[in-house]
């Protein structure tokens, strides 16, 4: 079972990509009967149904280990013919990263890289990112999950720290003086309206808990873009937790103030497919190197 056919592992990598043998027929420029064909030959190997035919068409739990390997194989393939051959073709790499930190530090990590490497960034919550390592859609993550993912190896980059904050306004009307000795009153907490990036979102949860608030009472707003979460505590939505990368300059100009002093942490970490290709690499040195000059690291 070791001898796996390309020309089947990409027709299922093709189809689980583009939802339709159609689809993935046009792409690989044969008919869907071919790619019909390739596939059920595919199965016939590995012993297990590897595609759910519905609409889309979903790789089976047999199925995401192979496209995962299709995947993998066309980026070596790829790395390979550029060095024996000189092709100009520009590699491309598909990551998995969060709002904030795409919104913070990561594209203008990336920005040196823009005419060596096409980037496909798939925005996605760091504690979510490792599904789509394991099933292949992407090559790469900034990710919460410290334990790497089959296949894959993984190194801290630092952590994202985030404060509560508020509009001035809306600080002085719900909490009145935020630094008088008392600090925040729990009451005053259950009252005042949140904002949270989405129903997964549970930084500011952890922040009430720390002073015995029920998450549950606050009414909530929800504003799932990192810019635009930012935007909403600063017009007076509600308080919200923004990392410092996004909120330093606003406490500077008075547009937010804090609710306390204490953060947030929220550990982030690379993790990446275990094989080696220099444009991968490229992506990995470059986040490597804006963690460690931008991100607080743990001690």
């Amino acid at each position: 079972m070791s001898d796996w056919d390309l020309g089947q592992l990409r027709a299922l990598a093709a189809a689980a990509d583009l939802g339709t043998f159609d689809a993935a027929a046009r792409a690989l420029h044969v008919t869907p009967s071919a790619v019909s064909q390739r596939i059920k030959a595919l199965e016939q190997t590995a012993g297990a149904v590897l595609l759910r035919r519905d609409r889309p068409v979903r790789p089976t739990a047999a199925g995401e280990p192979l496209v995962r390997l299709a995947r993998q194989l066309d980026a070596l393939t790829a790395d390979a013919t550029r060095h024996l051959t000189g092709d100009a073709a520009v590699p491309h790499v598909t990551l998995a990263i969060n709002g904030d930190s795409l919104t913070t530090w990561v594209l203008p990590a990336l920005a040196p890289l823009a005419g060596r490497v096409a980037l496909h960034v798939v925005r996605e919550d760091q504690e979510r990112s490792a599904e789509l390592l394991r099933d292949g859609s992407v090559m790469g993550a900034v990710t919460s999950q410290a334990v790497a993912v089959q296949g894959c190896r993984v190194e801290p980059l630092g952590v994202m720290r985030y404060r509560p904050l508020a509009a001035p306004a809306f600080a002085a009307r719900w909490f009145g003086d935020t630094r008088a000795s008392e600090g925040v009153r729990a009451a005053a907490l259950a009252a005042a309206p949140v904002v949270t990036f989405d129903a997964d979102d549970r930084l500011q949860d952890r922040w009430l808990r720390r002073r015995r608030v029920d998450p549950a009472r606050p009414p909530r707003h929800r504003v799932p873009a990192s810019a635009d979460f930012a935007a909403a505590v600063r017009l007076g939505f509600g308080w919200g937790m923004l990392p410092g990368e996004q909120a330093d300059d606003d406490e500077r100009a008075g547009r937010l103030v804090r609710l306390a002093d204490d953060a947030v942490d929220v550990p982030l970490y690379w993790q990446q497919w275990s094989l080696r290709t220099d444009a991968l690499d490229a992506v990995a040195d470059a986040l490597r190197t804006a963690a460690a000059d931008l991100l607080p690291q743990r001690v």
